[in-house]
């Protein structure tokens, strides 16, 4: 049978799991330690009592299928109009004046910042969320698209040159896709604040379901077995997306020496 890991590999992925296990075995003990310590520590077997409930009622399936939505339809709004204002203010020196300057006095201001305005304009409903999770999706995607395409090094330029392709010729053949690895890096980047967005809008705008709004309702109810679930819950999921992107970018740019030895 083959082998996928190395004993290096297992050992290292082996080290990884010390310090959660301790984590759990310490707050197991605090959890049966005292009556008192259960407003602050909840058992084990309490988080899955508390899965297998809200599973049931449909309070968890519900909330996890509206955050994964909200996200993927956030990164791919905000994500394709940020390569493409990116893109455009790489190969136009006009819209890079126009769109440039409000770019980067923009994207200064904390999201957090614009929560007033957003629940004025927008209300504190989905709008409002998606709102959110887009633009800190389009952020990334600008500057990442943009700061690739320009460094781009100058002999990819030359070749378009020597063969005489005309200017779409040579940013589809030769810019692209020399600039798509590391476009694809600030697309992971991008997911990653999309997931975090997606749960900070939904604490902030708490109408609707969604996991952020599953976690304030459990902090009202003094239910701090649903609010521990649905946080390691929220951690599993962005660690999830985050390896399979990495996984993704390994196999698309294989030909990259990008992995770790």
């Amino acid at each position: 049978m083959t082998n996928f890991y190395s004993n290096d590999q297992i050992i290292r992925i082996s080290k990884g799991w010390v310090v959660p296990i301790l984590i759990l075995l310490v707050w197991e003990y605090m959890a049966h330690q005292d009556p008192s310590h259960a407003y602050a520590f909840a058992s084990i077997e309490d988080m899955i009592k508390a899965t297998k409930e809200t599973w049931a009622t449909g309070e968890l399936p519900q909330s996890l299928n509206a955050s994964i939505s909200r996200a993927v339809i956030g990164l791919l709004i905000g994500g394709s109009i940020g390569f493409i204002l990116g893109t455009l203010m790489s190969v136009s020196r006009l819209v890079d004046s126009i769109f440039g300057p409000i770019y980067h006095l923009l994207r200064q201001v904390p999201l957090l910042g614009l929560t007033p305005l957003l629940s004025l304009w927008l209300g504190n409903g989905d709008p409002a969320k998606l709102f959110v999770v887009c633009l800190s999706a389009f952020y990334p995607l600008v500057l990442a698209t943009y700061e690739s395409l320009n460094q781009v090094e100058a002999k990819y330029r030359e070749v378009g040159n020597v063969y005489k392709l005309s200017r779409s010729a040579t940013f589809f053949r030769i810019l692209l896709p020399a600039a798509l690895p590391n476009i694809f890096t600030g697309l992971s980047f991008a997911l990653a604040f999309a997931w975090l967005a997606t749960i900070g809008s939904e604490i902030l705008f708490n109408a609707g379901a969604g996991l952020g709004n599953m976690m304030m309702n459990a902090q009202g109810l003094a239910r701090m077995d649903i609010l521990i679930v649905v946080t390691i819950l929220i951690g599993l999921l962005g660690f999830g997306m985050n390896f399979v992107i990495n996984r993704l970018g390994d196999y698309l740019f294989r030909w990259r020496n990008t992995h770790k030895a």
